[in-house]
C-alpha cells in the first residue's frame, strides 16, 4: 500500500495531506515508486526550493537527491523513504537561514549537512544535496593528495560549459572558485563525503547552478 497524498490550499501555501486508507498506517513511499503520490511529493519539494527534476510521478535519482536535501535541512537522517518524520516535515518545514549577511546572489555550501544553497538576498532560490571532500588521503589517476574541501570566502573564478575532463575525472558544467576546486555535476553524488575536494552536484542541478553563478559570484563554504 502506497502512502496517499493529496493537496489542499491554506491561504497562498499548498501543503501535503496524508490520507490513510481504511484508517490503517500508510506505507512509505520510496525509490522507484511511481504514480500520483510521487507527483505530489515532487510538486511540494519544488515549491519549497528543492529541485526534484521533472514532475513526472516517477521517483528516480533526481527526486531522491531532493528528498535527501530536504531531510538534511530538517534534521532527518537522509533516506530515500518518505517516513513519518519526513511527512510531518513536509507539512511544517524548517526555514533555512543564510550563513552570511544577506546581499545579492551568492552560493553557500555547508560541509557538515552536505547541502548547497543559492541565495537571492534572504531568499533561497535553490537548495541542493551535494557531496564534498572525503577527508582522507587518496591516489587516483596518478594524482595523490588529501581529499579536503576548503572553508572560507571565495568567488567563482572560471567556468566550463558542458562536460570537462580534469586530472581526476569528468565534471559537468564546473564552476571553479579556489584553485582546482569546483562546483560541478557528477553521476555519483552519494549521501556521504566522497569527493576529492570538489563540490559534487546532482547532474540535473549542475547546469542550473552554473547559470546562477557567473564569474565573480561569491561562494561561502562553512563546516556547519
Amino acid at each position: 500500500m502506497i502512502m496517499r497524498l493529496g493537496i489542499a490550499a491554506v491561504g497562498s501555501v499548498t501543503v501535503l495531506l496524508t490520507l490513510v486508507p481504511g484508517g490503517s498506517a500508510a506505507a512509505e513511499t520510496g525509490f522507484h515508486d511511481a504514480g500520483r503520490d510521487v507527483r505530489v511529493l515532487q510538486r511540494r519539494l519544488k515549491e519549497l526550493g528543492y529541485a526534484p527534476g521533472r514532475v513526472n510521478g516517477r521517483y528516480g535519482k533526481e527526486t531522491r537527491s531532493a528528498v535527501w536535501a530536504f531531510q538534511k535541512v530538517n534534521g532527518i537522517k537522509p533516506s530515500a523513504r518518505i517516513g513519518a518524520k519526513t511527512r510531518r516535515a513536509l507539512w511544517h518545514p524548517r526555514r533555512i537561514r543564510p550563513l552570511v549577511p544577506a546581499h545579492g546572489r551568492r552560493v553557500e555550501i555547508r560541509l557538515r549537512p552536505q547541502i548547497l544553497v543559492v541565495w537571492e538576498g534572504r531568499r533561497p532560490v535553490l537548495i541542493s544535496h551535494v557531496s564534498t571532500g572525503a577527508n582522507r588521503s587518496y591516489c587516483d589517476h596518478g594524482v595523490c593528495g588529501f581529499a579536503r574541501t576548503p572553508t572560507g570566502d571565495f568567488r567563482v573564478t572560471r567556468r566550463v560549459k558542458g562536460w570537462h575532463t580534469g586530472r581526476l575525472g569528468a565534471m559537468y558544467y564546473p564552476a571553479y572558485f579556489v584553485g582546482g576546486i569546483a562546483m560541478h555535476g557528477s553521476t555519483e553524488v552519494p549521501a556521504r563525503h566522497a569527493s576529492h575536494g570538489c563540490i559534487r552536484i546532482p547532474l540535473h542541478n549542475a547546469k542550473r547552478i552554473y547559470k546562477m553563478a557567473p564569474v565573480g559570484t561569491p561562494v561561502y563554504v562553512r563546516k556547519r
